[in-house]
């Protein structure tokens, strides 16, 4: 039903895009500022230079959609990745349709137009939706409504912003799905979600596969929780290291004797933490020498009293 809707196109879910679609002005392209609010923040170079070199041999098939500004000059509303082209295309003038709409409608076409597309990545759609929600006060039912969607595609997108920065990032790039981000919510403390995330992408691990390993690590922290000897501030310092490496850290105490356990999931993970690991020994031999140096400082200012 969803993919019925958005194939009627823009039209059939934001009338005002439809109406007087006739009504085509060339315009500098100059005079076209982009949007603020652009859902789209990734865009791929190889893709906007083939689509430029369409654009030099066959010009802009489809009008892009822009608003007048009060101030002179028109503002982008959709169809950004056009005129990304057309300006490498080093193009001077560009067909546009032009409409009057508030800031809040104009985002809703521009979150349409990139939905329509199906390559918008989940990171942007979801603060699409987050964005149109904020300027409009419209709940998650009525936001999917206008975009042609479920409610719950719309709530499970934007349950992916409260993935840490690192994790949206790796979405963003296509290294994890929006299913990959899905999984790794269910996992805690952040240390634990970022080293899975990395170690997901890494591996190449199945939406499955993170859920399942989000379970069992899930379970260890039941029988953990229940075992009475378990010592919270190692647990503590396990968490630390955990933000510090960004991997999982485990520490195995036997008496006063234990193993510090700090995963890696790739050549480029094991090179990472060594890099750190011989880092922090570097700073900390640094400032044994600031403090040897500071105290034969004193020790040689005391002899001259």
């Amino acid at each position: 039903m969803n993919r019925k809707a958005l194939g009627r196109g823009l039209e059939a879910l934001i009338p005002e895009v439809g109406r007087e679609a006739g009504a085509i002005a060339e315009l500098p392209v100059e005079e076209i500022e982009a949007n603020p609010d652009q859902p789209r923040t990734r865009f791929v170079d190889a893709s906007l230079e083939e689509l430029a070199a369409s654009i030099s041999e066959h010009g802009v098939l489809q009008p892009i959609v822009v608003r007048r500004l009060s101030g002179g000059g028109h503002r982008l509303i959709a169809g950004e990745r056009r005129l990304r082209a057309a300006r490498l295309a080093e193009l001077e003038c560009v067909p546009c349709i032009v409409r009057e709409m508030d800031d809040e409608k104009a985002l809703e076409v521009a979150l349409v137009e990139n939905l329509q597309r199906e390559d918008l990545n989940p990171i942007d759609e979801a603060h699409g939706y987050e964005t149109l929600m904020e300027m409009s006060g419209l709940s998650q039912s009525e936001i999917a409504g206008r975009v042609g969607k479920d409610r719950s595609t719309v709530a499970n997108a934007l349950r992916l912003l409260d993935l840490p920065l690192l994790v949206r990032e790796m979405i963003t790039a296509g290294e994890l799905s929006a299913g990959h981000g899905r999984a790794l919510l269910a996992v805690s403390p952040q240390g634990d979600l970022e080293a899975l995330a990395r170690k997901a992408a890494a591996k190449g691990l199945s939406v499955r596969e993170v859920e399942a390993l989000a379970r069992r690590g899930r379970k260890r922290r039941k029988t953990a929780r229940r075992r009475p000897t378990t010592d919270p501030v190692i647990r503590d310092l396990e968490e630390r290291l955990q933000r510090l490496f960004g991997t999982l850290v485990r520490i195995e105490r036997m008496g006063n004797e234990g193993t510090i356990r700090i995963e890696y999931y790739s050549q480029e993970d094991l090179e990472r933490v060594l890099e750190l690991l011989l880092s922090l020994g570097e700073a900390r031999r640094g400032e044994s020498a600031i403090g040897a140096g500071a105290g034969d400082v004193g020790a040689e200012g005391g002899e001259t009293l």
